[in-house]
């Protein structure tokens, strides 16, 4: 935000500016990023639909996870435990109405048709986007000083009763008003700080380590994760928590008033909300 606001603009709602252009470009192309490997993700994953721990899995090995289906249901099994989930994983009908039996449905895959090599260059193609953005949005925001400044909890923000507060507020939907709404509350930056510093480096290293020819020049990545069916595991596991952190984020944008969210990420203004009357 440049300059300064008077009580009267505060009050008034008055336009200001809240993003840097290297934020807005790196939160599109991110967003597209994600979802394009989120999607393409699922379709690699109907291919074998089970989850190990450890270097080793195969059809007769134990897994975690599993989604699979019966002749009549749908399942996902976790450990010892299944929950039917039938006419959404495991078993489903297409388009054309014919019953299938793969874990995911075809509206939330990329192709839509069962193609694991088609899936698997949409996937690797977004992972150089995702990675090389990563790289690039994590070297401006530190010289811009948008971590430092934006993103960073300070000691008041993670005292107990500071942490609560913000919980409250959310749960109540008290969003903040006039020049606080310009700054990141403090569930914000714990989810922003855990997407950006935990989750999308553990979503690439992961990946990294599922390549056999980066395994034989960096055999440290293997003992890193405890193998590569380990790896595997926490790559699905962080890409669901991205899927989450998306969810709650679209839903935040909605409650907080879509056209002012959206118009700030796209041109940077926002238009501060009103003070409330004490």
């Amino acid at each position: 935000m440049s300059g300064e606001l008077n009580e009267a603009e505060v009050a008034a709602g008055a336009l200001v500016k809240r993003h840097r252009l290297s934020t807005r470009i790196w939160h599109w192309i991110n967003a597209f990023a994600v979802f394009a490997m989120l999607m393409s993700g699922l379709m690699i994953f109907n291919a074998h639909p089970r989850l190990y721990w450890g270097q080793y899995g195969a059809n007769f090995d134990t897994p975690w996870l599993s989604i699979g289906s019966t002749d009549t249901a749908g399942f996902v099994e976790i450990g010892t435990h299944r929950i039917d989930t039938t006419g959404v994983l495991g078993r489903w009908q297409d388009s054309e109405g014919r019953i299938q039996r793969r874990a995911f449905p075809h509206w939330v895959t990329i192709p839509s048709r069962y193609s694991l090599s088609g899936a698997r260059r949409w996937h690797l193609a977004f992972a150089w986007v995702l990675a090389v953005g990563l790289i690039v949005y994590l070297i401006t925001a530190l010289f811009n000083h948008h971590i430092q400044r934006d993103l960073l909890l300070t000691r008041n923000e993670l005292r107990p009763r500071s942490i609560w507060r913000d919980i409250a507020d959310h749960v109540r939907l008290r969003h903040p008003t006039g020049t606080a709404a310009l700054r990141y509350n403090i569930l914000q930056k714990f989810a922003y700080g855990g997407v950006i510093f935990l989750l999308l480096p553990l979503i690439v290293l992961t990946g990294l380590t599922m390549s056999p020819g980066i395994d034989a020049a960096w055999p440290w990545l293997l003992d890193l994760f405890g193998g590569r069916q380990s790896a595997r595991s926490l790559h699905f596991i962080a890409a669901m928590l991205i899927a989450l952190f998306i969810l709650v984020h679209l839903i935040m944008v909605v409650v907080a008033g879509p056209f002012n969210e959206i118009r700030s990420m796209i041109t940077g203004w926002f238009r501060l909300p009103k003070e409330r009357a004490q």
